[in-house]
């Protein structure tokens, strides 16, 4: 049951982030708000509604390595899955205006992200530290794109395009528009619901803890929109847009999803954060560096090995799960035989 949980969660978090989406973005388009600030700022966070909801419910039932593993492990996938499976299906240009920019900016949050990690749990002031740089992030995006002669040139194609047939779309009712939210806002809310109680189920059944399901299940998961998004994209001839979604979603997952949840509730960080994953989300950040710079574009051995490194992850994170397991087995039955070895010796003493 718990498989259905953790599926029925998940088709709830991406049919609620798509009607979102929608039903947003018909509300701005309906008020005459400029397409450059939909694309940035409702299209891009409804895109991460599901994370920030996954995040959000898990940290308030003190579940906090799924919140942090979800980011972490959504990202990760975002550079090596998300970049790695497209690129067999068409070679991805790194030569996008913008993206050298981007991608440092992308790199210095997951680099502020680790230094935070070591002053846990992440309170209310790394929520602000966060929230900043999100803000900062919005607003320089916002200065460059200003910049264009044409502000289309700012937005993605395929978000140009979902406004573009929004617009043309005969169905612009209000109460449309508000139910689409109402709807989506409410098919997050139970979907966040099912996926935690479907991954803290799956942990207990496998004896590893909740980092660990976050890190995978939960990760993988909630970067199927991504993913999707891109191999169609491939599919279509426009792979390059992999880079700049992979990209941009890894900022709104760290500085929006992360942010907003510190200020809500703290976040916890287990000890293994601070010893591999981080790293090795700073790795794979850094595996596109000589791509940004040089231009490479990224082809299909490139993808190979990036869905090598990704498959070795994912087996080192559920072999340090299974032996964190283990050693928490191994060190509850000492505690319980000393226990009853303190009680046996009261008993002998009477």
């Amino acid at each position: 049951m718990s498989y259905v949980f953790l599926v029925a969660g998940l088709s709830l978090l991406v049919f609620g982030g798509d009607i979102l989406v929608r039903g947003a973005v018909a509300l701005a388009v309906r008020m005459n708000i400029p397409h450059l600030i939909i694309g940035l700022t409702i299209v891009a966070f409804g895109t991460s509604a599901p994370e920030l909801l996954i995040s959000i419910r898990a940290a308030l039932s003190d579940l906090s390595g799924i919140t942090l593993g979800n980011v972490v492990g959504s990202n990760i996938a975002n550079i090596w899955l998300v970049l790695g499976v497209p690129a067999l299906i068409s070679a991805i240009c790194c030569d996008q205006k913008n993206i050298h920019h981007n991608y440092f900016f992308m790199l210095g949050a997951c680099i502020i992200l680790a230094a935070l990690c070591f002053w846990s749990p992440l309170t209310i002031w790394h929520g602000v530290v966060l929230s900043v740089l999100m803000l900062l992030f919005l607003g320089d995006c916002f200065y460059r794109a200003r910049q264009h002669k044409n502000e289309a040139e700012a937005l993605d194609e395929d978000v140009e395009e979902l406004i573009e047939e929004i617009e043309g779309s005969k169905e612009t009712s209000l109460w449309k528009m508000v139910s689409l939210v109402i709807l989506g806002l409410i098919g997050l809310a139970i979907g966040a619901e099912l996926t935690i109680k479907g991954a803290v189920e799956i942990a207990k059944a496998f004896g590893v803890s909740d980092t660990t399901i976050g890190l995978t299940v939960v990760a993988i998961g909630t970067s199927l929109p991504e993913l999707a998004a891109t191999v169609m994209a491939a599919i279509r001839g426009h792979s390059g847009l992999a880079l700049g979604n992979a990209i941009g979603s890894n900022i709104y997952n760290i500085c929006g999803v992360l942010g907003i949840t510190a200020l809500i509730t703290p976040i916890a960080v287990d000890p293994v954060f601070l010893s591999f994953d981080l790293w090795v989300m700073i790795a794979a950040s850094l595996s596109i560096l000589p791509f940004i710079i040089f231009k490479w574009k990224i082809n299909k051995m490139v993808g190979v090995i990036f869905l090598l490194a990704y498959g070795l992850y994912t087996y080192k994170v559920l072999e340090l799960g299974r032996i964190q397991s283990i050693d928490q087995a191994a060190n509850q039955a000492a505690s319980q035989s000393a226990s009853q070895a303190v009680i046996n010796s009261g008993a002998v003493k009477v």
